[in-house]
């Protein structure tokens, strides 16, 4: 309602002056510091808890279209498994993920890889460039951590959603909408330079659900995305982490990615 690439009338001018005395989207409320209760979601995974779910992955990049089921399992902060399931016969990726470490076994390639759970490793195997605590929000319906010192935040109701900005003092930025319910409806990452990263969109959520049945990545080439749509999803209670640690096989080579 603010463009002002249009020609106007008179009285449609008397009315965009008007609707920008009193705020296009609403009155603002801003902050710095600790977080506004707004950000608080109402319907996320706790780290006392473990999500465990069959997934579609469709994989777009600028080499083509790849159609991946996979088992994923994880947990907050930072605890990550993905093993993809082929047609017929065994898994041929495993991926598990601590906040210390990152492995990946390719068993057709006799490969086996370890490294940091870092976005410049992560990227080298699936198409987005994400740390490894950050793809865990994010399948968890949650933001990710906006990382920097001294945040400020800004606040109000634009679309029948909740839009909050969060902006560090070196200028990055990322902004939720979230629904009436508490529940995370979009999320846009800027970087310090003011450009997006990406972007993610969360959507068919099921009644009284806890989580999206599907969330959309983005990335700002306009080229790459994720989409994932969650099949036989369980939150269960977890304690025990080894199920996010994968042995080496038999006689196999370490590969160092750091």
């Amino acid at each position: 309602m603010c463009d002002r690439r249009f020609p106007y009338k008179r009285i449609l001018m008397v009315l965009l002056l008007s609707m920008l005395a009193c705020g296009c989207a609403g009155k603002a409320v801003r902050g710095s510091g600790i977080p506004p209760k707004s950000l608080e979601l109402t319907a996320t995974i706790h780290e006392t808890e473990r999500m465990v779910a069959t997934a579609r992955l469709d994989l777009t990049t600028a080499q083509g279209h790849y159609p991946i089921r996979a088992a994923l399992i994880l947990q907050k902060p930072s605890y990550f498994r993905l093993e993809a399931l082929p047609v017929i016969g065994t898994p041929d990726f495993f991926l598990a993920a601590t906040s210390d470490e990152m492995r990946i076994f390719i068993p057709s390639q006799g490969e086996f890889y370890a490294g940091k759970p870092s976005a410049e490793n992560l990227v080298r195997f699936l198409p987005w460039a994400f740390k490894i605590e950050d793809i865990v929000a994010i399948f968890s319906g949650d933001y990710p951590p906006l990382p920097g010192n001294k945040l400020s935040y800004e606040s109000y109701i634009e679309d029948h959603l909740l839009r909050i900005l969060m902006t560090t003092s070196a200028g990055a930025s990322q902004t939720v909408w979230k629904n009436k319910n508490g529940t995370m409806a979009k999320l846009i990452r800027n970087g310090t330079d003011g450009k997006e990263i990406y972007r993610v969109l969360y959507e068919d959520y099921e009644p009284a659900s806890r989580l999206p049945g599907k969330i959309i990545i983005e990335m700002a080439d306009h080229i790459t995305s994720v989409t994932t749509k969650f099949m036989d999803v369980k939150i269960e209670k977890a304690t025990d982490l080894s199920v996010f640690e994968l042995s080496v096989p038999a006689g196999m080579k370490i590969i160092k990615l750091d």
